[in-house]
């Protein structure tokens, strides 16, 4: 793939594709397989960058790892892992070292967590801060806690009671591995629920965890355990579902299907948003499955809460989808997005500005009003800036508008390797 890649309008779109195994299970099922002793396996990991960096890392700790027929196997090592003495390299991948850190913390010794150039400016405050009350110690960069981290283990971390000071099911998760190994009971509450992928799965894996849903938040108890072994399905990643759903509701001629998603109601509030604008997008039960339909609609402008989309990661995507609609599109709340992988606050901003559209931000909030057709989308340039959502939403208004060029394209390896393959095959 190139790194600079020219997106030329479609005339017509049509097909049936299944996106990458969802990166949310992948990341832990590996993890939850390392810490458990025996041999798991795994159908559907996904193989972008980020949940690479994960099974080379835990490698690194102790446990093993090899493919077969495209199934992988991970094997925990039944005295548990170990520290590493070589630094374990988070890539991109913020959920790597967030999650990570809460791992590590359970395991005794000193551990060195880096990441590149966009991952070191991603605040680990938020991690850092309950991990050190387990016990843990935790050392980066500033007030912000930026990598490189380093993580000194006691030889016994204690149970905590914590409520989350942010809308981050990565945080969570980092407390609830780090809680596998405390001695007592941990309590982790959050105030409005986000993907509760960990929970699920942990459970799966045999760990004693009681979640109990508190009006819009949850509150989540779990006992020391060590997880058991066990066969993971992955299913197909609904972030990256998104991309299509908005590509088929704003293309003029299109009908789009998407299979073999996971679908809990905290991963998919874009599709609540979607029909609210008028978008012809469902979700189809298939019992162990969803699939998504969608297909050319007129849409019009609405408000985007963050808290409909707790990880707000298909922001960006939505304000390709407020670009094409009727209005003013109002995206409330939406200060974490300037802590991703790019500033997305800025970037969807200036992705919206790059189609012709009137853009505007007032503390938090930003504004987008739309141009009431991707036909008047204008032919653009966009710069990814190692940020791979931002590259798949300015691949969707160039397909669906009068095409884009994209500097960083390549960026979208660390989540969807092939998605301009895909992208090309529905043409």
């Amino acid at each position: 793939m190139s790194d600079h890649e020219r997106v030329e309008p479609a005339r017509q779109l049509r097909g049936a594709i299944r996106v990458p195994g969802d990166k949310s299970a992948s990341h832990r099922a590996l993890m939850i397989s390392a810490l458990a002793p025996g041999q798991s396996s795994i159908t559907g990991l996904s193989l972008g960058e980020d949940v690479a960096s994960t099974s080379v890392i835990i490698e690194q700790l102790g446990a093993t790892r090899h493919v077969d027929d495209g199934l992988v196997f991970i094997t925990g090592p039944d005295e548990g892992l170990r520290a590493s003495s070589s630094s374990l390299d988070c890539g991109n991948s913020g959920t790597t070292m967030r999650l990570l850190s809460g791992v590590v913390s359970g395991i005794h010794g000193t551990h060195h967590l880096i990441g590149d150039a966009s991952l070191s400016r991603r605040p680990m405050d938020r991690v850092a801060a309950p991990l050190e009350l387990m016990g843990a110690r935790v050392v980066g960069n500033g007030d912000n806690v930026t990598p490189p981290l380093s993580i000194e283990s006691p030889t016994q971390l204690r149970g905590i009671e914590y409520r989350v000071p942010v809308v981050s099911a990565q945080v969570k998760s980092a407390i609830l591995f780090a809680a596998l190994s405390a001695q007592g009971d941990t309590i982790v509450t959050e105030d409005i629920r986000t993907r509760g992928t960990t929970e699920d799965m942990m459970r799966d894996a045999g760990v004693e965890l009681v979640v109990r849903d508190v009006g819009r938040g949850r509150h989540v108890t779990l006992s020391p355990s060590r997880p058991r072994r066990h066969d993971w399905h992955v299913p197909g990643d609904p972030s990256q579902a998104a991309f299509f759903a908005v590509l088929g509701a704003i293309h003029p001629d299109a009908t789009l299907e998407v299979l073999n998603l996971d679908a809990a109601p905290e991963r998919v509030g874009y599709v609540g948003v979607l029909q609210r604008m008028g978008a012809a997008v469902q979700l189809i039960d298939h019992g162990s499955f969803h699939a998504l339909q969608t297909r050319s609609s007129d849409l019009v402008a609405t408000e985007i809460h963050a808290s409909e989309i707790p990880s707000v990661d298909e922001v960006p995507v939505l304000a390709v989808a407020a670009s094409a609609a009727t209005g003013v599109s109002a995206f409330r709340s939406m200060s974490e997005l300037r802590l991703k992988e790019s500033d997305r606050f800025t970037g969807s901003m200036v992705l919206a500005q790059g189609l012709g559209c009137r853009v505007w931000a007032e503390g938090d909030d930003f504004y987008i009003e739309g141009l009431a057709s991707a036909a008047n989308f204008s032919d653009f340039s966009f710069a990814a800036s190692l940020d791979h959502r931002m590259a798949m939403a300015a691949a969707v208004a160039g397909c669906a508008g009068s095409g884009c060029t994209i500097d960083g394209a390549s960026t979208v390896s660390t989540s969807y390797p092939h998605f301009f393959r895909d992208l090309a095959l529905l043409r």
